[in-house]
């Protein structure tokens, strides 16, 4: 096993995408998004992010099943066109491209999140979005572009190898945040919870 806390950001980096890789369901997930990506023309600023990315790496640090706990994958992008038309038929190829990779799939336009849920400011892209998400080591984006992982951490990634939870407070509240980190807890027994 592999630590990465307090390591330089490129073995932090590195060592994310190893852990990642080994996730098969997960790397499918990303190749897959980077060729419909690449035929689709408004679907270029995305990433998978969340859950999926963080817990992957707290199943690694605690020798778990690598999906053991992923409720679903987070698949966000940023696209001007606003309509629930257009998302909707995002989300009906993306789940028809992914339906064989056995995974629940939450596919989001970041551009109209304010537009149906109360209290969310509009977000003027997919990166400004991740990075108002509840928790530091949620606010990770990534993706793949010619076999190489891209990754938006806005945070970093330290408190990811440390297993550190820790609130981002933009548009969150202690109830929920609390709420969170005591599920987080009960799955992943060496989290570091840090309080509100």
């Amino acid at each position: 096993m592999e630590y990465g806390f307090n390591k330089t950001l490129s073995e932090q980096e590195k060592l994310f995408e190893k852990i990642l890789r080994n996730n098969k369901k997960l790397w499918n997930v990303l190749e897959a998004l980077e060729e419909y990506a690449l035929k689709n023309k408004s679907f270029k600023n995305y990433y998978l992010g969340a859950g999926a990315l963080n817990e992957t790496v707290f199943n690694y640090y605690h020798n778990f099943d690598d999906n053991y706990g992923i409720k679903d994958y987070d698949i966000v992008y940023f696209d001007e066109d606003t309509s629930y038309e257009k998302e909707d038929i995002i989300i009906k190829e993306l789940s028809s491209l992914l339906k064989n990779i056995d995974v629940c799939l939450d596919i989001k336009n970041q551009a109209r999140v304010h537009l149906w849920c109360k209290g969310k400011s509009e977000a003027f892209s997919v990166e400004e979005a991740i990075s108002r998400w509840s928790t530091t080591v949620t606010c990770i984006g990534v993706r793949v572009e010619n076999n190489t992982l891209k990754i938006f951490a806005p945070y970093g990634l330290n408190d990811l190898f440390g297993m550190i939870i820790r609130p981002v407070k933009f548009e969150f509240t202690e109830e929920k945040y609390n709420e969170k980190v005591k599920k987080l807890k009960e799955k992943w027994p060496m989290l570091d919870i840090r309080k509100w």
